[in-house]
């Protein structure tokens, strides 16, 4: 069901944000740079997220294109400059070059400070929503990528390179870092669904266990998983001494709080009063995963 789902919306909606980029009076070598990171594609779990919310919901998917789109912008810019030297300096994204080695480390910096920017445009342009809906989703996603969110995650990433951190510590580095994003894409869903109070309180909880249980499950392929498929070396995590899941306590462990965060997940979801099967497959997606 969830390959089918994903089939369905993966070609049109990657058609659809393209369109974003390419119709605007973006210079030439800019706008390769930009359409270069976001076509190299991924899972794009997060558009899938929100599409499978506003399904839940009683929404065509379609509805949330233009959220998602800009959600995947935000996500892509991320990348591009944490792949820069004076960060990560990686060569490979996705089996591909990585954009500063493609297009240079300035315009690589420069595309990414444009999908961040972009990204507010197209979700303050997107007149299926009320002037309310539109502000609170701005809002919520500038605070999901912010210093608060996202960016704070990373800085507590990078701090963590150079001294050893506690379980709670690392947590808190991959609720910002990765769950932040993950929770907006299903938030959003609600909101531009309308959905009650009680309804997005509960798929924030949801949205708090899948994105944990995400983090915990790449620390696990990283030990155990296929170096082509999660586009990496295995072990490259613990021979950089990089703080994980599985170096903080171990591979059995990290495996017993993964089923934790998922079973709770799914928890949640039996509490929502609608037809949840397609947000629980995504769930055991998170779990099974190979890449």
């Amino acid at each position: 069901m969830l390959a089918q789902y994903i089939a369905k919306h993966k070609t049109p909606f990657d058609a659809y944000m393209m369109s974003l980029i390419e119709g605007e009076a973006i210079p030439n070598q800019l706008k390769e740079s930009m359409l270069y990171s976001l076509s190299v594609g991924g899972k794009r779990l997060r558009p899938i997220l929100l599409f499978a919310v506003l399904d839940t919901l009683g929404l065509e998917a379609t509805r949330g294109y233009q959220i998602a789109s800009a959600l995947e912008m935000i996500h892509t810019y991320s990348l591009i400059h944490d792949d820069l030297p004076a960060m990560d300096d990686d060569d490979l994204r996705r089996g591909k070059p990585t954009n500063h080695k493609v297009f240079g480390e300035a315009t690589a910096i420069l595309a990414g400070d444009s999908l961040l920017t972009h990204a507010f445009k197209v979700i303050c342009s997107d007149e299926g929503l009320s002037l309310q809906q539109r502000l609170a989703l701005v809002s919520m996603l500038s605070m999901a990528a912010g210093p608060m969110g996202m960016v704070a995650g990373q800085m507590l990433d990078m701090e963590a390179e150079t001294k050893p951190i506690t379980l709670e510590q690392l947590k808190q580095i991959h609720v910002n870092k990765t769950g932040r994003l993950i929770e907006f894409s299903i938030v959003a869903a609600a909101i531009i669904a309308q959905a009650s109070e009680e309804t997005i309180q509960l798929l924030r909880q949801f949205a708090g266990h899948v994105g944990l249980a995400f983090q915990i499950k790449d620390d696990i392929l990283d030990v155990e998983g296929n170096g082509e498929l999660i586009g990496k070396d295995v072990g490259s995590d613990l021979e950089n001494g990089k703080s994980t899941y599985v170096s903080l306590t171990s591979l059995d462990e990290a495996k017993v709080m993964l089923n934790e965060e998922i079973e709770a997940a799914l928890a949640i979801l039996e509490e929502l009063p609608y037809e949840t099967s397609l947000l629980a497959a995504i769930t055991d997606y998170v779990k099974e995963r190979q890449a």
